[in-house]
């Protein structure tokens, strides 16, 4: 039986990764460390402390408090480290950059140099397709692991830095590292911010949807289970010091994906408004995720349609979740100048 921390448990795919690993392995041990910011919620994992007992421990705490974190690690030796913990909007990073180095880039040194010191056997960084830059929408190319970082906003310059850091830890230090890079996720349990969620949510308050004007940018979408499943790959079979993209193959722009979800409610394009674009609007991200299918034989199973319906559904049921956080969002999408 294992032991494996996960930090930022309590987040959107944290915790979706919590109950991906117990149903997977319903033996282990799990360590959630998080801090509970703003879009950290301990109702992401209702009911897992009461079905796992003692095999789950919810420790709060800030990846950049080095003695907290140093002191879980040499507490529970965990066999495995996750590190989700990070700040994520990019319309936040646009207002509060500070924020995002703080705990992108130092928290995440933090947590390397504790597990250095720990001498902990595996630890792995969830990163972003959004480290590379962006692809011009008529082009047909993709980001490789090996693309160069061309990060055009603070949110992906402090994922770069992350990355910098984790690669410096190993080859410096030799630490046992991975990295994954994903494409958007979307699911259940994601923070009211998000493109999906904020959408769903708008239209069931009877608002307008909000699309940026440049509406036709794409991204590649990523169902968040096959995200857990590409981590759990990398964790048991992935080489040390590499990094593997994990993405779908499949692109949606923001017209379509307004449409699929109006299509969900049965409204017409009336519940449609557009806004200015906010400052650093990439205009595409597509991986090339060769690497992890051939080597690791992974492959997503969630077909993109259904799976986005399934998720504006889980909204739509789930309105005692997601009403008490639309208090804490902080950036009004439509106010961009």
């Amino acid at each position: 039986m294992a032991t494996i921390l996960v930090t930022g448990g309590a987040g959107f795919i944290g915790s979706n990764f919590i109950r991906y690993w117990f149903a997977e392995y319903p033996g282990d041990t799990v360590i959630n460390y998080d801090l509970l910011t703003y879009a950290g919620n301990l109702e992401n994992l209702a009911g897992v402390p009461e079905e796992q007992g003692g095999r789950y421990i919810f420790v709060q705490g800030d990846i950049g408090d080095y003695e907290t974190i140093l002191g879980v690690f040499r507490e529970h030796r965990p066999d495995y480290v996750v590190n989700f913990a990070a700040e994520s909007h990019n319309s936040r990073a646009v207002v509060a950059p500070s924020a995002f180095f703080r705990t992108n880039v130092l928290g995440t040194q933090t947590v390397l140099h504790a597990a250095k010191e720990a001498n902990l056997p595996r630890i792995h960084h969830v990163s972003t397709c959004e480290v590379f830059g962006d692809l011009a929408l008529d082009s047909d190319e993709s980001f490789s692991e090996d693309s160069p970082y061309r990060p055009r906003t603070p949110y992906n310059a402090s994922k770069a830095g992350a990355d910098l850091a984790v690669r410096a830890y190993f080859e410096t230090f030799g630490l046992p590292v991975t990295i994954s890079t994903c494409a958007n996720n979307y699911g259940p349990y994601q923070f009211p911010e998000k493109l999906i969620p904020h959408f769903t949510m708008r239209l069931m308050q009877g608002q307008k949807m909000p699309l940026y004007r440049s509406s036709r940018n794409r991204r590649e979408w990523l169902q968040v289970d096959d995200h857990c499943r590409a981590i759990d790959l990398i964790l048991r079979k992935g080489r040390l010091g590499d990094t593997y993209n994990i993405g779908s193959g499949v692109e949606a722009d923001i017209e379509t994906i307004a449409d699929l979800i109006l299509d969900v409610f049965g409204l017409g394009q009336d519940r449609k408004t557009y806004v200015e674009d906010r400052p650093g609007h990439d205009r595409r991200y597509l991986l090339n995720s060769t690497k992890i299918r051939a080597e690791l034989g992974w492959e997503p199973r969630v077909e993109f349609q259904k799976g986005l319906r399934e998720t504006v559904e889980w909204y739509r049921e789930h309105e005692g979740w997601w009403r008490p956080l639309l208090e804490r969002l902080a950036v009004d999408e439509a106010s961009w100048k």
